[in-house]
């Protein structure tokens, strides 16, 4: 009988850690349904804020929603590195259950209501990464479902090429990567508009982009890739750099039409009093890296619509915009805005032949976390059980509701996801 390559890389006789015993693998691989997303629940965990399962088992990785500091019966340690050391219990708790350990974690989150907690997040990070911390972005938030911070995490499940990836002459002290390298990825942390060797930071806006491209770049080469490797950005800015100029100086970097997937978020500040940073995934193999762009989209010097790291679908940002002529946000309310977003993205999705039923994490941007149950309600209607995984968060002050001279109305609410290609449905299945 032939050996699925699965059995190859985790043999039966783990089954006692992994949640998913052989048979139940057995029976997946033969329904043609391993690729699509299995949940990750822990018994008792409260989940606050939002409708999501606490983790997505996606095969390769595993989606690790965003984790608040409250203990499973909901009460909140006093003070933060109390809050701290418990969010990443939380975290731990759900890859535990995923028959993994925290040295299999390559990329974490980080929002913080007060970023001025950064050392003491640092001094709690120390303790539960002590050997090949993984890659790490932190930002600034005014709001989020459990107060204080949130802390959202990928896993990789096969251990043998996880590796550290450092730059030439990169000096850090702190409890993270610059990258982490994996079989087939490479996770890239936040990298500040900063001066390398000074630390400084400049007071031109341009000159911090290109010094955070510059880093980006710098870890992305010293993996032995290029930035034309790049799936997906996270560029986080504060107020204080013009959007224009950022876009200006990104699109210099990358290929115009072919640009990584991409989620641009303001953020009330990031630590060291840096005003903007880059963090992102890179996959290895060039030839498995394709844009997906829906024919009503045209091509963008800063953003495709979705990009494919093999199997894995990251998809940029979308708001409840209406593209085209005349194009533009017409709705007035968070619920309404995002049946339009959702219709975005389900052009993405068919364009890549895909569904809401193969993506297996999603990243949630409200104006106003009050809206969180309206959200919810809509959110509901597209993405049925098992739920993916979702970290929520509002990560500026409410904007004010008022249309333009236009009509148009402001973003009150963004997503971007992660998906899972997954095999062609059996007629079983169907």
């Amino acid at each position: 009988m032939k050996i699925h390559p699965i059995f190859k890389k985790q043999s039966c006789i783990r089954r006692v850690l992994h949640p998913i015993s052989c048979f139940a693998m057995i029976l997946l691989l033969v329904s043609g349904t391993f690729a699509q997303r299995r949940p990750i629940q822990v018994p008792d965990l409260k989940l606050q804020g939002s409708v999501r399962s606490s983790g997505t088992d996606a095969g390769d990785y595993i989606y690790i929603s965003g984790q608040g500091p409250n203990r499973k019966d909901g009460s909140l340690p006093a003070d933060f590195e109390a809050q701290a050391t418990q969010a990443l219990e939380n975290v731990k708790a759900i890859v535990l259950a995923a028959g993994l350990t925290m040295d299999h974690v390559v990329y974490v989150q980080v929002y913080l209501e007060d970023v001025k907690n950064y050392q003491s997040l640092n001094t709690v990070f120390a303790k539960y990464f002590p050997h090949t911390p993984p890659a790490r972005a932190i930002l600034g938030s005014a709001r989020l479902p459990q107060p204080a911070i949130e802390i959202t995490a990928v896993a990789v499940r096969e251990l043998s090429e996880r590796r550290a990836v450092i730059p030439a002459n990169y000096k850090t002290a702190e409890p993270y990567s610059p990258g982490i390298l994996t079989r087939d990825r490479l996770f890239v942390s936040a990298m500040q508009g900063r001066d390398p060797q000074s630390g400084a930071v400049p007071d031109d806006p341009a000159a911090q982009v290109n010094l955070a491209l510059e880093g980006l770049k710098a870890v992305v080469e010293a993996a032995g890739l290029k930035l034309s490797n790049m799936v997906f950005v996270n560029p986080y800015l504060t107020q204080k750099i013009p959007m224009e100029r950022m876009n200006e100086e990104y699109a210099r970097r990358f290929e115009f039409g072919n640009t990584p997937a991409r989620a641009t978020i303001e953020v009330t500040a990031l630590p060291g009093n840096a005003q903007i940073e880059y963090t992102g995934v890179a996959v290895r193999d060039l030839s498995l890296r394709r844009s997906i762009r829906p024919k009503n989209m045209p091509p963008s010097p800063t953003a495709s619509p979705c990009v494919f790291a093999g199997e894995t679908l990251y998809c940029s940002a979308k708001s409840g915009f209406i593209p085209g002529p005349h194009g533009g946000v017409y709705a007035e309310s968070t619920a309404a805005q995002l049946r339009q977003t959702m219709r975005n993205q389900l052009d993405n999705l068919e364009e890549a032949a895909m569904d809401f039923s193969q993506v297996v994490y999603t990243t949630v941007y409200l104006d106003n976390l009050s809206d969180t149950e309206d959200f919810n309600k809509v959110y509901l209607e597209y993405f049925k059980a098992p739920l993916p995984a979702e970290t929520l968060v509002q990560q500026l002050t409410p904007t004010t509701r008022s249309p333009d001279s236009e009509g148009h109305y402001p973003d009150l609410e963004q997503m971007s996801f992660i998906a899972i290609k997954s095999p062609a449905k059996t007629k079983a299945q169907n």
